[in-house]
C-alpha cells in the first residue's frame, strides 16, 4: 500500500499551519511552525503570488494531509460523496471523518491520526465484534469500536486514556473506561473543527 513517509513536518510548513500530524509535538515549542514558518525548500521563504487553480490545490493537499489519504483514495472518495444525497463537500468532509483511523484517533486513543492508522493496522481494534485493521473502512451509524481485550491491559492504551483531553464530537458516543465508542448520527459540517474551505476542493475537482 502506498503512503507518505516524508517528514511530516514538512507538510505542515508546506501548508502553513499547524496539521497535528505529530500529536504532542505540535502543542510544544518544538512544532515546526513555531521554529520555521515559512515552507521548504530553497525558496520557501520568498514572497509567491497565488492564483485561483494554486488555492484550490492547496486546499485539496491541506485536507489530504491532515487526514492521511493519497491521491486516488481522495479521488474515489470525492466520486463517491459526488453521488450520495446532499452538498458534495460536506459528503466528502463526513465521509474522511468516519474512516476507521479518524474515529480512533477522535475517540482520544491515538495522539495523531498517524498513530491512529498505525494500532488500527497492528489489529488493536474490534469493529461490531470483528477484527478491524484496515484504516480506511468506513463507519455508519450504530457502530461500536472497541478496543481487543487482550490490547486494553497494555501499558501503551492505558497511557493514552491517562493522557487523553479530547472532547469526542457529538456523533460519537465515547466509554474510555472501556475503550469504546459507538456511532451515534452522521457527522455534520458543523462537528467537523477544522479549518476548510470545502467549495474550493469541489471547484478544483469540477473543471
Amino acid at each position: 500500500m502506498a503512503r507518505y513517509t516524508g517528514a511530516s513536518c514538512r507538510q505542515c510548513r508546506r501548508e502553513g499551519m499547524k496539521l497535528f500530524l505529530k500529536g504532542e509535538r505540535c502543542y510544544t515549542d518544538k512544532c515546526a511552525i513555531v521554529t520555521r514558518n515559512y515552507a521548504p525548500g530553497q525558496h520557501g521563504q520568498g514572497r509567491k503570488k497565488v492564483s485561483g487553480y494554486g488555492l484550490q490545490l492547496r486546499e485539496k493537499q491541506k485536507v489530504k494531509r491532515i487526514y492521511g489519504v493519497l491521491e486516488t483514495q481522495f479521488r474515489n472518495l470525492y466520486e463517491r460523496a459526488d453521488k450520495m444525497a446532499g452538498m458534495t463537500g460536506v459528503n466528502l468532509l463526513s465521509l474522511l471523518e468516519r474512516r476507521l483511523d479518524n474515529v480512533v484517533y477522535r475517540m482520544g486513543l491515538a495522539s495523531s491520526r498517524k498513530e491512529a492508522r498505525q494500532l488500527v493496522g497492528h489489529g488493536h481494534f474490534l469493529l461490531n465484534g470483528h477484527k478491524a485493521d484496515i484504516a480506511s473502512m468506513t463507519v455508519k451509524p450504530g457502530d461500536v469500536i472497541t478496543v481487543k481485550e487482550r490490547s486494553k491491559s497494555s501499558a501503551k492504551f492505558k497511557a493514552l486514556v491517562e493522557a487523553n483531553t479530547k472532547v469526542a464530537p457529538k456523533w460519537l458516543e465515547t466509554n474510555l473506561e472501556e475503550m469504546s465508542a459507538k456511532v451515534v448520527a452522521l457527522p455534520t459540517r458543523e462537528d467537523i473543527d477544522l479549518e476548510i474551505a470545502e467549495h474550493l476542493i469541489i471547484e478544483l475537482y469540477s473543471k
